[in-house]
């Protein structure tokens, strides 16, 4: 019925390294290589302590015109695009959804996301709200959300319109594919060809970090140890060394 372009997905391990970067240093990286706007605002993390990074599966809501979309969704289920969405995950995905910051329109509930949830979807960043909250929150994945609602999709405003395409979710543009991080800070979009270098300045930034904090927790000089100041790189170096070693 529907020719939804397939998504090319990144190394497991670039993506486990991702996550470990977390989302703070990702966008601070980003901003450094000149990609102004990385935060996925809106959402907001709603299963604290996950921390996540996977490629996107996109989702565009528009507002819902009766000619193209009726009332009874059923009649005709796979004319639902969001169950269309659903098909083309695989374990580690993102599904990240345009809902236009619609606050009434639950845009997944309780089955759907078990099924997601069945297929190793790691996760949702959705510009709108979910329902059956109680037992979404319970299955094993991360969601980065406005809220929640009662209502089904339809029964208002928003009515799916396209699976596998440029996106504008929470301000922010996400093509399919591209690697979303997200955890206690939000959520923030990378786009795929900067991976690879967000990961390598990231990891080096967390790596100074650790030893930042460790000083700073000593009563350490705040001009000195962060950001880093080259006079004190010496002995980060022989701290690096002895964390090697032993």
């Amino acid at each position: 019925m529907y020719d939804i372009p397939k998504i090319a997905r990144p190394s497991k391990e670039l993506l486990d390294g991702l996550a470990r970067v977390g989302s703070a240093t990702a966008s601070s990286e980003l901003y450094k290589m000149g990609i102004r706007n990385p935060f996925i605002s809106g959402p907001v993390p709603y299963t604290r302590g996950k921390a996540i990074a996977g490629p996107a599966v996109t989702l565009q809501f528009m507002p819902k015109r009766e000619d193209l979309y009726g009332d009874d969704e059923y009649t005709d289920r796979e004319k639902q695009l969001h169950r269309h969405a659903l098909y083309h995950v695989e374990a580690g995905d993102i599904v990240v959804v345009d809902a236009r910051g619609d606050m009434d329109s639950g845009i997944f509930g309780e089955m759907m996301l078990t099924y997601f949830a069945g297929k190793g979807g790691a996760g949702m960043v959705i510009d709108g709200v979910i329902r059956d909250a109680s037992k979404a929150f319970a299955l094993d994945m991360g969601f980065w959300i406005r809220g929640t609602t009662p209502n089904f999709h339809t029964q208002t405003r928003l009515m799916p319109h396209a699976v596998n395409v440029p996106i504008a979710c929470g301000g922010t543009f996400v093509k399919p594919g591209d690697i979303i991080i997200a955890d206690d800070d939000g959520a923030v979009c990378v786009p795929v060809g900067y991976g690879e270098a967000v990961l390598e300045a990231g990891s080096h930034h967390a790596e100074w970090e650790d030893f930042s904090r460790l000083m700073l927790s000593k009563g350490g000089d705040l001009r000195r140890y962060y950001p880093l100041a080259p006079e004190a790189e010496a002995e980060y170096q022989e701290w690096k060394a002895l964390q090697v070693a032993g």
